[in-house]
């Protein structure tokens, strides 16, 4: 009887499947099932990887640190350090992609090689790209050589011009080292900009004072040569270092973001000379919790393009071992929208430019895989008791998506998204919303493994906020990046969920409404 019943319902899908044949309507697209008697998988669909086009990487090779400008006619460019995993004595040449939108990127290939090892550069490391009153390009970057530069330290600022922003002349010297009272190893990420209350250049700079730590040092400058050590912009005296540091403004109030510990990190501040002090939450995406390692999204700086603020990092590539939620550092593009809050604080959502790549309604069909399971419309509703699960199969993932619902999720439930299912893998990992712990976390476990293992890879969440949370996730091949209420992302490489992995929503001994539900895919 059992099987007949299975066998029924799963014509009923094929059939709406078929009618709904070239719509784009999303209305009732979930199947029904009353009677919750329904336990076998939606049949799999054809699955084909895309070619990165919102987290672009280059062939062969990984996107390091990001230095965005933004041009005079609304192209944004983002140069980086160039990764391999068969680095040689020199390494990380500075290349660049281009983009109109944020959805598609141009690689330019590289602007700036590295030195010799008798060149204070046989590494670069992370700067920035400005333009003075004369039209001038400039690139300031960071020189590394390891063996010291002959007592000198082994990194200092070093510098570049060009006239069109693809040929770059390098300075034969660089433009200083650390000063006294500074470590002389430890000084990178030159952030150059015009201050026009002061008349005269900023250059921010990650370095470590013998006493405070890691700061924030500060120079300044009237024509981009001679600069003038000021106070340290911020000296948390809680991080080794401050890496990439940059400097903006949204509104009336200034931020400052910068980088450690496989973390970006903001602070806030009423003018730029500060004081700049960390909100109780100051990450904004995921953070690796194993041995301080996991880079999620790391080295991120900010450009204003097209009217929003964007922060522009990287998603570390995958560790020893896929799923785990260990990422090293390197990987692909990543880019978030940044969301002021009112007060003050900032937030994380998908690019709009997204909702331009993302324009044809894809039907959505559903299937309990087990007990708990209420399907009506757009809505699932699923019930566990302590010790048990509900789980609802939603069908093949697309290679590249946008996935959107509402979440009701009890106060101290785990709920979320599994990926798995399919004929090739049964078994369903989950991208976990804890509300209990307060954490959201993918690391490759099955769903009963949740209470057992601590998560690797998290960002915090407080779901008391309110009631409905709003989710987004955006796919693009193994890459998922989770949005929940323009307030925080995760963003993880799950293998799991590729290759032809279906799509479903779990509640963990919980109850909990996923509602509104809808999925998007490319033209």
């Amino acid at each position: 009887m059992k099987n007949s019943k299975a066998l029924l319902v799963l014509l009923l899908l094929m059939s709406l499947l078929l009618t709904a044949c070239g719509s784009t309507a999303v209305e009732g697209n979930l199947a029904q099932d009353g009677e919750n008697s329904y336990y076998e998988p939606l049949p799999d669909e054809a699955y084909e990887a895309v070619e990165y086009s919102l987290y672009p990487a280059p062939e062969n090779a990984y996107v390091g640190d990001v230095m965005p400008f933004v041009t005079t006619d609304g192209t944004l460019e983002l140069y980086y350090l160039y990764d391999t995993d068969s680095n040689g004595q020199g390494y990380h040449p500075i290349w660049k992609y281009t983009t109109e939108d944020l959805c598609s990127f141009e690689d330019n290939g590289e602007m700036l090689p590295f030195g010799q090892m008798s060149d204070p550069d046989p590494a670069l490391g992370t700067g920035c790209v400005m333009q003075d009153a004369e039209g001038l390009y400039h690139l300031f970057y960071t020189g590394h050589n390891d063996t010291g530069n002959g007592g000198m330290g082994k990194e200092c600022v070093m510098h570049a011009t060009s006239s069109d922003r693809s040929n770059w002349v390098k300075d034969s010297e660089p433009v200083f080292y650390a000063p006294e009272g500074y470590s002389k190893d430890d000084f990178r990420d030159p952030e150059v900009f015009w201050v026009e209350e002061e008349q005269c250049y900023w250059l921010l700079i990650a370095a470590r004072e013998d006493k405070l730590g890691g700061v924030v040092a500060k120079y300044t400058s009237k024509d981009l040569k001679d600069w003038v050590l000021e106070e340290p912009l911020i000296a948390p005296m809680s991080q080794y270092m401050l890496e990439c540091p940059d400097l903006f403004r949204i509104g009336d109030t200034w931020y400052l973001t910068y980088s450690w510990d496989c973390v970006t990190y903001y602070a806030i501040g009423e003018s730029m000379n500060g004081p700049f002090t960390a909100p109780a939450d100051n990450i904004l995406d995921g953070k690796g919790l194993i041995g301080g390692s996991g880079f999620v999204f790391y080295a991120a700086k900010t450009a204003e393009f097209k009217g929003n603020t964007y922060l522009c990092g990287w998603i570390g590539r995958a560790g020893l071992s896929s799923d785990s939620g260990v990422y090293q550092w390197a990987g692909n593009v990543l880019v978030h929208q940044l969301v002021q809050k009112e007060d003050g604080t900032l937030g994380v959502k998908a690019p709009e430019s997204f909702s331009d790549y993302f324009t044809v309604d894809k039907l959505v069909p559903a299937a309990p895989l087990t007990d708990g399971v209420t399907i009506d419309g757009r809505n699932i509703s699923l019930t566990a008791s302590e010790g048990s699960y509900a789980l609802a199969d939603l069908g093949t993932r697309p290679a590249t998506m946008t996935f959107e619902c509402d979440l009701e999720l009890d106060d101290s439930g785990r709920a979320g998204f599994a990926f798995g299912g399919s004929e090739k893998d049964g078994t369903f990992t989950a991208l976990c919303l804890d509300a209990g712990e307060g954490l959201i976390h993918y690391e490759g476990y099955e769903i009963p493994d949740l209470a057992v293992y601590d998560p690797t890879a998290i960002t915090a969440f407080d779901f008391s906020k309110t009631d409905v949370h709003h989710i987004k996730l955006v796919c693009e091949n193994e890459i998922v990046v989770l949005y929940i209420d323009d307030a925080k992302a995760l963003s993880s490489r799950i293998t799991h969920s590729v290759d032809g992995a279906h799509i479903a929503v779990f509640a963990d001994g919980c109850s909990a409404t996923f509602s509104n539900i809808g999925m998007k895919v490319p033209e």
